[in-house]
């Protein structure tokens, strides 16, 4: 397995949309090997290949107020069940040392592969609900700073290039 680079914003390249997985083989759970092992150097509990300049649709989690482990998405795809938003504290390997409220739906069923290829289906609450709205927005290019004011945006663009300097 290998530690990953994260691409950390405003990097043009997590702004790539991911295309589909068209097989589950041993290249990408290769990928998700090494995805984990980066996401749990880093300290998260979600990781999109996007965000490692890998595009395409894989996500892995490992929820700790969860007891069903490691997660794998492959090819996720949400539906809202409960469309009301509720607001969630959210940060990103991506964004470090950033945290801001962000509102979502916290009732969402997922529909995905995991990693050999079988598609699966689970309904979601809160933390979870949130973690894959969140990452599925990596596959899509976006980040959680998009849902912020610009004004916040560009502050936090401030200091993280202060922070690199």
């Amino acid at each position: 397995m290998a530690r990953l680079n994260i691409l950390e914003y405003p990097n043009p390249r997590l702004r790539i949309k991911a295309v589909p997985v068209k097989d589950v083989d041993d290249k990408i759970r290769r990928l998700i090997d090494d995805m984990f092992e980066t996401m749990a150097d880093a300290n998260g509990i979600g990781l999109a290949a996007s965000q490692v300049d890998v595009h395409q649709r894989v996500i892995v989690m490992d929820l700790a107020e969860d007891s069903a482990g490691p997660r794998v998405f492959i090819n996720p795809e949400i539906e809202v069940i409960e469309p009301e938003m509720t607001p969630y504290e959210e940060g990103c390997l991506s964004v470090p040392g950033f945290y801001e409220p962000i509102d979502r739906p916290t009732h969402v069923i997922i529909r995905a592969l995991d990693r050999d290829g079988n598609a699966f289906e689970e309904e979601a609450h809160g933390l979870l609900a949130v973690c894959i709205q969140h990452e599925i927005d990596h596959l899509e290019g976006k980040l959680f700073v998009d849902y912020l004011s610009p004004l916040k945006r560009q502050r936090i663009r401030t200091k993280l290039k202060k922070q690199r300097a």
